[in-house]
Order: C-alpha cells, then structure tokens, then sequence
C-alpha cells in the first residue's frame, strides 16, 4: 500500500502568512507539531465530541517535543447554539485561570465552532495572542478554519461578533473524519462544491467525475479536494484578507443559508446544510436575472443533491427572512447585496438587481 501524500498550501499575507498542512496521522506527529508549534505555554480548546477522540493523541505529541511545555485544556460542550459570548467567556476565563501570557499560544480542536470561538478569544485576549487552528471535520478543514475570521453568533444574527485574526498554521489531519458523521461529513460537501461554483469549473467537473470516491471518504479523493479548496480560498484571501471586495463570493449561499439557521435555531440545521440551500436559492436567482442558464441551474442542483444535502428550504416565511436577511454583513447602504452567479465558475457581489427577483426567490422556497 503506498504511502497517504502530505500536502501544504500557503496563505500568503506579508508577515501573517502561515502554511495550511493536510494528510494522514499529522495530530501523532511530534516533529511537525513542534516545528509549528512554538509556544511552551499552551491551552488547547476542544469541545465534548472531540476530546475522548483526540485530545489525548494531541497532548501527547506535544509533551514529546524537547524543553518544558506547559498544556492545558477545556472542553466546551458540543454544538453551533454553544457559539455564544457567555461559552467564549469560558475560554478567557481559562486563559486566565492558568496564567497565560502574551507569549502562550491557543489551540482550536474541533470543527468550525470551536475554531471561530477560540480563533476570537485569542485575537481578544491581551489584545491577541496566538493561536493555531486543528479542525477535524471536513466543514472547517475546506473553509471556517482558512482565513482568520474568528466570532460568535448573537441570538438574533450569525456571526455577528469577532474579530479577523490568522492563525499561525492549519493542521488538517484527514484521519479525524473517519470519525465524523455522515450527516457532518456531507455538510463540508457543500463548502466544497461552493468553490467549484464560484471559481474553478475544471474542479466542478472533478467532484462530478469523483463524487462516489468523495463519498466514501476515500484518502486520495479527499486530500485533493481539501488541498483544492484550500488554494482556491488562499487565492481569494490573499487578495482580499478583510473581506472588502472579492472575499465576499465565498459566501455563495450564505446570506440564505443564516436565515435558515438563525429562524430555525442554530443546531437544527447544520451550516453546510444551510448552505446547500442558500446555493439553490442564489442560483435559482441568478436564473431569474438570465445570468445562468437553466442547464446551469440543474447542475448546480444536480450536484448538491448527488451528494446528500437538502434543496429544499424549510417554510420559515419570505417577509422573516427578509429580515434576517437585513442583518447580514454585506448590507451596504440599506441596500442587501447578494453572491449570484454570472456563470458557472464565475460569482459576483451585487445589490444592483431588481427587487422582483428577489421577492419571488424567497417566496418560491420559503413560502409567504
């Protein structure tokens, strides 16, 4: 049997730039987290899944490396309705606790809402410190743990506190998702597709040509594609680290999907899920604007589905989520501004569309 490559992509941001490394058994290896590694003084935040897991392998590859090094952990409980400022107090209250300095880095291990929490509680804590994302569902390996956006949700809106803050490595160790959820697995799909929708349709055609062997989780398949997304999503925040212009297509169905999450209660939908229908609703709008075909359309659909996910939008009422939608972050001027699809391959960010369009979107797929 031949050997699981390793693989390395780089985020390139001047002096925050920092490698995102991705194979098999990388959370046993002590020589390469040392080497990425530096602190001596450490707090590895995790959650109640993950622990039982991975701590333990985690802990003990770290105490292998030359010198003292001091590790501490907490284990938050498990779940997006977790991803509150109260649980990101916990955090600093460790952080305190055990007298951590400026010096003591931060470790997220877990998926994309202990990476966000931690990611923030150190960007906040003595006005940031380090710290080093180790994601271990496919979700957060392809996106949340990629490109320093770290926060909290608040009761009314997703994501809605944080602050941009760039880990100083990402540790992708594919080994994690044997253990992952079907459910959970499928749901980092559709952060996968989203780049072939959005940039590259040489990878969309991919993932349709290997979407059995994506499915089962087969090493070779699934390296390529996190080591693809990755670069896709290093491109975008290389040239736009604070989402002021190109960023922003990342977020094909995302303004769709949090009204999904925030009507219906974080954790009910899982956010790959909502953003699998946030991609058919961005989709089936920019049909309406004649700005993709209806062959287009049935692709995009094609593949959301082919891989498990919903397409369809639970009945939470156009005019509800008109106003969670009214939150979102792109909302410049009064004005929502939405990631559409000038073609397959190819999105844009705009509020210039007529407000029609909209209105039968959300009607069509959340009902009135």
């Amino acid at each position: 049997m031949s050997a699981v490559p390793r693989e390395t992509v780089s985020i390139d941001l001047g002096d925050r730039s920092y490698p995102i490394l991705i194979g098999r058994d990388l959370l046993q290896d002590a020589a390469l987290l040392d080497r990425y590694i530096k602190s001596r003084h450490l707090l590895i935040v995790t959650n109640e899944i993950v622990a039982p897991l991975y701590l333990s392998t985690l802990t003990q590859a770290l105490e292998q490396a030359p010198g003292e090094r001091r590790i501490h952990s907490i284990v938050l409980p498990d779940g997006e309705s977790f991803k509150t400022l109260d649980t990101f107090g916990l955090v600093v209250d460790a952080l305190i606790e055990h007298r951590l300095n400026r010096d003591a880095s931060v470790a997220a291990l877990g998926g994309g809402v202990i990476g966000d929490m931690a990611g923030f509680a150190a960007a906040a804590y003595q006005r940031g410190i380090d710290y080093i994302q180790v994601p271990t569902t496919l979700l957060s390996q392809v996106d949340s743990s990629v490109g320093g956006k770290t926060g909290v949700n608040h009761p009314r809106a997703k994501n809605m506190i944080g602050a941009f803050h760039q880990p100083r490595a990402v540790i992708a160790d594919i080994g994690t998702l044997a253990t992952l959820p079907e459910r959970e697995y499928r749901a980092g799909l559709a952060e996968i597709v989203k780049y072939g929708f959005i940039y590259d349709t040489k990878f969309l055609a991919w993932l349709e040509a290997n979407a059995p062997q994506l499915a089962a989780r087969e090493d070779a398949a699934v390296i390529h594609a996190v080591k693809r997304s990755c670069e896709i999503k290093a491109a975008v925040v290389g040239s736009d680290e604070r989402e002021q212009g190109l960023r922003a297509i990342l977020n094909l169905g995302h303004t769709f999907g949090h009204a999904i999450e925030t009507a219906t209660g974080y954790g009910a939908w899982l956010h790959g899920e909502a953003v699998g229908v946030g991609m058919v609703m961005a989709t089936d709008m920019s049909a309406r604007l004649g700005w993709i075909t209806d062959s287009e359309r049935t692709r995009v659909v094609g593949l959301i589905e082919r891989f498990g996910l919903p397409i369809k939008a639970p009945a939470i009422g156009a005019e509800h989520a008109r106003r969670l939608m009214g939150m979102d972050k792109k909302v410049l001027g009064g004005k929502l501004r939405l990631v559409l699809l000038r073609r397959l391959g190819e999105a844009e960010v705009s509020g210039d569309y007529p407000a029609a369009a909209l209105d039968d979107t959300l009607r069509e797929h959340f009902g009135t």
